[in-house]
């Protein structure tokens, strides 16, 4: 029997990315998992909170790329296996996206205006990748939630102690980023080469520093 994802055409598979896509954008309204301290309160300083909502704005980004990457891989990768596994990493990716515009309201921040820049891009960027067979794939996600992992470790240094909700979802975050790397290790991983590692690790840094602006 034919997969399901066989069964649909290659028009049917773009518009049902471009609705996922639109959807992660711009009605991203429902995680499937309780937000962690959901309900907390915390007095923060101005000079805190305006810090608080630049890490979280960027960690919202940040979570919309790594979805875009998953499901941009998951549409050209060579097994149904290897497909699930990249769309239920992506399935967790939108919790935490969910969590974050959460978090950036009580906070009265907001989203980053080039949203659905980093959703394009990471999509497109996530199909190349993908189109290097599915153990190089799964590498790829490997380094992704590598570096995720390094940038949460400084953003939760970086948070004022007082502000326990945003410090909850962030640690949450980190121990899902570092599931899905070991997961894809389980499944084969190949590492990737230097040059893309560093590659990447520019490609986070541009976008953690727009993204803290707009």
């Amino acid at each position: 029997m034919r997969s399901m994802r066989h069964q649909l055409s290659l028009s049917d598979e773009i518009i049902a990315n471009v609705s996922r896509g639109l959807r992660t954008c711009f009605a991203s309204t429902q995680a499937a998992r309780p937000r962690p301290a959901r309900g907390q309160h915390a007095e923060l300083s101005a000079a805190d909170a305006a810090e608080s909502i630049k890490l979280m704005r960027v960690n919202h980004a940040g979570e919309v790329s790594a979805q875009a990457l998953y499901y941009g891989q998951a549409l050209v990768a060579r097994s149904d296996e290897t497909r699930k596994h990249l769309e239920n990493a992506a399935q967790e990716e939108h919790d935490h996206l969910v969590w974050c515009a959460q978090r950036l309201t009580e906070l009265g921040g907001r989203t980053s205006h080039l949203t659905p820049l980093w959703y394009a891009g990471s999509f497109a960027i996530g199909a190349i990748a993908g189109l290097s067979g599915d153990k190089h794939s799964l590498g790829f996600v490997q380094e992704t939630e590598k570096q995720v992992e390094a940038h949460l470790e400084d953003h939760l240094q970086r948070l004022s102690s007082a502000d326990s909700p945003s410090r909850k979802i962030l640690e949450q975050m980190a121990e899902d980023e570092a599931r899905h790397g070991q997961n894809a290790a389980a499944a084969g991983a190949i590492a990737i080469s230097t040059t893309r590692q560093r590659l990447m690790a520019v490609g986070g840094s541009i976008l953690r520093q727009v993204a803290r602006i707009l």
